[in-house]
C-alpha cells in the first residue's frame, strides 16, 4: 500500500427544504477508494431522489466489478435533459483512486475539482470527452503524500449570491481560500466543515443552494507496533526487542516490566515524563526509539474507552496522559501490529492484587476486535 486517504464530507441544504439535493457516495474496499458526487436538478425531495439514483447507481456498478467507462456511459444515459433549461436532470464527479496512488476522476456538468499539494493548486492534465452524447471530463494521473482534491456542487460557487455578504466568490477565489486553509494536520472533515461553514456565512446562513464539499486528503500509511507485555521466555527478550526495533512506523511499549526489559536490550534508561501525569492515568516513560512507553493495563483499559467512545482527535492529541495519547496513535493508525507477551503477572498471585490486572489479556482481545471493527488492518502475535 503506497498511499491512504482521509475523506470529510459536509453539506447544507437550501434554506427552507427538509432535504439536501446533492448526495455522496463513498465505497472503500482496501484496494481502492470510490467517491461520487451528484447534483440533483433544482433541490428539495425530486433533487435528493435524483442525485441519490446517480450515486447509487455508479457506486453500485464498480462495487460489482464494472468498467469505469461502463459505469459513465450507464450514468450518462440514465440521465435525462431538461428540455426547458437544456441542463441535466442530475451532474455527477466520479473519484477512483487505488491505494498504489493511481487516480482517475470524471465530471459531468459539476464545477470543476480543486486539486493541490500542501498550500498550493495544480493543474493536471484534463481531456475532454463525449460519452453517450454528453460532454464529459477526465483526469488521469498519480497522487501521493501531501496531495488533495476538493469536489463542490454548485451551491458552493454560488454562495455569496444574495447572501450578507455581496462578493464576487468564484472558482478562483474559493480556490485561493482553500490554498490559504490548508494545514497538514487539518482532518479531511474538518476542513470540509470549514469550508462549508464560510459558504453559510457568505449566504447570511440562509443558504439559496444545496452546498456539498468533500475533502480528499492522501497521505502515506501509518503503521503502530505495540509491545504488551514481557515474553513467556526470558530468553525471547532480545528476540521481541529485535523484532519491535525492525517495525516500521511508530513503536509503542506498555508496560512497566516491559519498558525496562526494552531498555536493558538497547543499553537505554527509561526515565519518567513527569508532565503526563493526570488523575488516575499512570504517567509515561521517555525511551530513546520508542515513541510511546506507558503503564499497562490501567492504561490499555482507559485506551479502550477513549476508542469506544471515539473520543474527538483534536482532544485526544491536547492531553499528556499514556491513554490519550495511545488513543490518538491507534486513530491515527491505518494498520497495527500487536506483539502480546504470554508471562505471568506477578501480581496476580497476590490474593489483594489489583482485579484490573487479571483480566488485561481480555482487555487486549476487546481493543484488537474494537480497532478491526473500525477499519484498522490488525495483525497479532504471541510470545
Amino acid at each position: 500500500m503506497k498511499i491512504c486517504l482521509d475523506i470529510g464530507v459536509a453539506q447544507l441544504k437550501k434554506y427552507g427544504e427538509e432535504l439536501c439535493g446533492d448526495s455522496v457516495e463513498i465505497v472503500r474496499t482496501g484496494q481502492a477508494d470510490l467517491v461520487v458526487v451528484s447534483d440533483g436538478l433544482g433541490s428539495g425531495v425530486k433533487a435528493n431522489i435524483l442525485s441519490r439514483l446517480t450515486t447509487k447507481t455508479a457506486a453500485t456498478m464498480l462495487r460489482q466489478g464494472a468498467d469505469i467507462d461502463e459505469v459513465i456511459d450507464t450514468v450518462a444515459r440514465t440521465l435525462p435533459i431538461d428540455k426547458t433549461i437544456n441542463a441535466a436532470y442530475s451532474t455527477f464527479s466520479i473519484l477512483h483512486i487505488q491505494n498504489n496512488g493511481k487516480l482517475y476522476l470524471v465530471e459531468y456538468d459539476n464545477p470543476g475539482v480543486f486539486i493541490g499539494n500542501r498550500n498550493k493548486l495544480f493543474t493536471p492534465r484534463r481531456v475532454e470527452q463525449l460519452i453517450a452524447g454528453k460532454k464529459i471530463f477526465e483526469y488521469d494521473f498519480e497522487v501521493d503524500d501531501q496531495d488533495w482534491l476538493v469536489l463542490t456542487s454548485d451551491g458552493v460557487l454560488n454562495a455569496g449570491t444574495n447572501g450578507r455578504m455581496n462578493v464576487s466568490w468564484d472558482w478562483k477565489r474559493i480556490g485561493s481560500f482553500i490554498e490559504d486553509s490548508y494545514a497538514e494536520d487539518k482532518s479531511a472533515q474538518d476542513w470540509a466543515e470549514e469550508i462549508a461553514g464560510l459558504c453559510n456565512t457568505l449566504y447570511g446562513e440562509k443558504p439559496g443552494d444545496d452546498v456539498t464539499v468533500v475533502v480528499v486528503k492522501v497521505r502515506r500509511p501509518m503503521h503502530v507496533t505495540m509491545l504488551i507485555g514481557p515474553p513467556q521466555r526470558k530468553e525471547d527478550d532480545r528476540l521481541v526487542v529485535r523484532k519491535l526495533m525492525e517495525a516500521p512506523g511508530a513503536r509503542v511499549v506498555c508496560g512497566g516490566t516491559t519498558g525496562e526489559i526494552v531498555g536493558r536490550v538497547l543499553g537505554r534508561k527509561v526515565f519518567i515524563d513527569l508532565s503526563s501525569v493526570a488523575e488516575g492515568v499512570p504517567p509515561v516513560g521517555m525511551l530513546p526509539g520508542i515513541d510511546l512507553v506507558t503503564e499497562g493495563a490501567v492504561t490499555l483499559v482507559q485506551t479502550l474507552e477513549h476508542i469506544k467512545a471515539n473520543t474527538d482527535l483534536k482532544q485526544l492529541k491536547n492531553a499528556r496522559d499514556g491513554a490519550s495519547r495511545l488513543a490518538a496513535l491507534l486513530k491515527k493508525a491505518d494498520s497495527i501490529h500487536f506483539m502480546v507477551g504470554l508471562a505471568k503477572n506477578d501480581a496476580l498471585a497476590c490474593n489483594d492484587g489489583p482485579a484490573i490486572y487479571a483480566y488485561k489479556h481480555h482487555v487486549i482481545k476487546d481493543m484488537i476486535k474494537t480497532l478491526r471493527d473500525q477499519g484498522k488492518d490488525i495483525t497479532e502475535e504471541y510470545f
